[in-house]
């Protein structure tokens, strides 16, 4: 008898673990900054309001998941500049208006923390932008302006790429010394001062370092990282180091945990150029078919899938970014920008949008309060919308 009792133990008491962590996470509004699909969207036409067999977002699996707010990035390469990137961007919101209009009782545009409220109580998809990219205002106040009309809720003030009046993590790291200057420029001073004075929220999540120290020197409202991991774990130059997780807690700020694979775990670059290097006539032909490296990269990874799930992280690698900025930073400055759609790997098990509750159990597994879940789950994120645009 005994020894059927301690089965039937377990079971019950997994059974209540699980149990709770669906209470827990379907009461906390789930943010996420950034996701990729809007660009994707407009290469594969795909209909984000039906559910899709490939790609990490769609709004049945959104709603199945638990996400109440999702943040859309809006994106283009830097193959698009001065003349055509704002054009670029527009597209991609219009693209937004164009799936909320087709799926008004499931999906609403927003710009505020009270609008939030109410749409999430609404029961429908609270949506937001991001403008990931600089170059997209085109050296422009005006186009800000214009932007955040349309409902820009943050600036990524780079991307990969530099602006002519701030520089990025890649080319600080990489062309240091070929550029012409490094950080922000007046006209730079200018639209950060013009993101402060509209309620956009200033993104730091590729600029580079002196751009990094000039925006926290002059910023008048809290800023965010919208994607980004901790360097002190995986020394990419994307991520941030302890330095500036402080600074942005000392700021208010929030920092918004990427799941990318290459920038949770150090070892992952290298294996997958080896990857790529295995497949290189198999990659060449699907850059052919979608002209977009990441989409491709992505195809690449689902034809040949047991072989990419091989050098996938472990989930718990991705926990420990959260938990050591949380143990640096504190729990009120921490939060979740998947990055979804917008990369080629990510943890394993964490393959869409249905997969957030697993996170919300890593953490309970760690004895993190219910509170502090809160918080990291979408708490953190009302805040610093609330301080940026006031109401």
């Amino acid at each position: 008898m005994k020894k059927l009792l301690l089965p039937l133990f377990l079971f019950s008491t997994l059974a209540a673990s699980a149990q709770n962590v669906k209470q827990i996470h379907q009461r906390a509004i789930l943010i996420d900054t950034h996701n990729d699909a809007l660009s994707n969207q407009l290469i594969t036409k795909v209909d984000l309001g039906k559910r899709q067999t490939e790609g990490n977002f769609d709004l049945p699996r959104a709603r199945q998941g638990g996400l109440d707010v999702q943040v859309f990035s809006v994106w283009c390469g830097d193959q698009y500049g001065n003349g055509n990137a704002y054009a670029y961007a527009n597209r991609e919101i219009d693209s937004l208006y164009a799936l909320i209009k087709r799926y008004p009782a499931k999906i609403q545009l927003v710009r505020t923390a009270a609008d939030l409220r109410k749409t999430v109580t609404q029961k429908k998809l609270a949506a937001m932008i991001g403008v990931e990219g600089g170059h997209m205002i085109e050296d422009r106040l005006d186009y800000i302006d214009s932007l955040a009309k349309r409902g820009m809720s943050y600036l990524t003030l780079t991307w990969n790429n530099s602006t002519s009046w701030a520089t990025s993590a890649r080319d600080e790291t990489l062309h240091s010394d070929s550029l012409p200057h490094k950080g922000l420029t007046d006209l730079g001073k200018q639209v950060v001062q013009r993101l402060n004075k509209l309620g956009v929220m200033i993104d730091l999540s590729h600029p580079g370092e002196q751009t990094f120290k000039d925006v926290m020197a002059l910023t008048t409202k809290p800023v965010i990282a919208s994607h980004s991991c901790v360097y002190a774990l995986n020394p990419h130059r994307r991520n941030l180091k302890d330095y500036q997780l402080k600074a942005i807690a000392k700021n208010e700020g929030v920092v918004f945990l990427n799941f990318y694979s290459g920038f949770i775990d150090s070892t992952y670059n290298n294996r997958h150029e080896a990857y790529l290097a295995r497949h290189k006539p198999e990659m060449d032909s699907l850059i052919k078919v979608y002209n977009d490296y990441d989409l491709a990269s992505i195809r690449l990874n689902a034809i040949n899938k047991t072989e990419a799930d091989q050098f996938r992280p472990p989930l718990s690698m991705l926990i420990k970014h959260i938990d050591y900025m949380v143990k640096m930073i504190g729990a009120d400055h921490v939060g979740i920008g998947s990055d979804f759609d917008g990369a080629e790997s990510y943890p394993l098990g964490l393959d869409s949008v249905l997969d957030y509750p697993k996170i919300t159990a890593e953490l309970l597994k760690l004895n993190y309060s219910e509170k502090d879940i809160d918080k990291i789950l979408g708490g953190n994120f009302i805040r610093v919308l609330k301080a940026n645009v006031g109401k």
